[in-house]
């Protein structure tokens, strides 16, 4: 309940409207800056007060969902999800329920859904494959093996990770590594969010 709670707490990161370039906490020349003016813009993603984005900040379950739900024009979900762990008030209740709906999200191996679980790059790739499928988009199927730790992708995202880099939603880190297990950042997000919006992606 106290993750859950925290939760809807970080949902200011997803309300609360800001120009880019009122955000503190993005420089003029941060690699990310662009993105976060476009997902910011397109009402996509928001920042996590009326100055700051918090680029450095965490991204949970329940924000990648509700993201690319914004980015599908988020639409009406024909009922509520069957997650017990999201009750109908949160923010991102209709995000999941279109989310399980249409395959791009399930739950976790105890029934819930798990909206305040942080993301790791390896996962944050797996929703980017199943969205881009139910978008119909073309897949990818990258090259991993010019990462040197591709053998620490686990076999469940396999598929997604091919996908993320052949179409260019997720590149290697400043080490030249995919980092499977690391931890998607908010920064990361808007730059991957910025991709799926150039109609040359995908």
């Amino acid at each position: 309940m106290k993750r859950a709670l925290c939760a809807l707490f970080i949902a200011a990161a997803l309300v609360l409207p800001a120009s880019a370039v009122s955000f503190t906490d993005v420089p003029d020349g941060a690699w990310y800056a662009a993105a976060v003016e476009a997902v910011s813009d397109g009402g996509v993603m928001s920042g996590t007060s009326s100055t700051t984005f918090s680029p450095d900040q965490l991204v949970t379950r329940g924000m990648v969902v509700t993201v690319l739900w914004r980015l599908s024009g988020s639409p009406a979900p024909a009922g509520a999800s069957s997650f017990p762990d999201v009750l109908d008030w949160y923010y991102y209740a209709d995000a999941v329920a279109w989310a399980e709906e249409n395959g791009i999200a399930s739950g976790r191996s105890d029934g819930a859904f798990g909206g305040g679980d942080t993301v790791t790059r390896e996962q944050l790739a797996v929703f980017l494959y199943r969205f881009c499928a139910y978008r119909g988009e073309q897949l990818a199927n990258g090259v991993l093996d010019h990462y040197r730790d591709v053998d620490q992708v686990q076999g469940w995202a396999l598929e997604g990770m091919a996908h993320a880099v052949g179409a260019g939603l997720i590149t290697g880190n400043d080490e030249g590594d995919l980092d499977p297990g690391g931890s998607a950042t908010r920064s990361q997000l808007a730059v991957i969010l910025q991709r799926l919006m150039t109609p040359a992606v995908g």
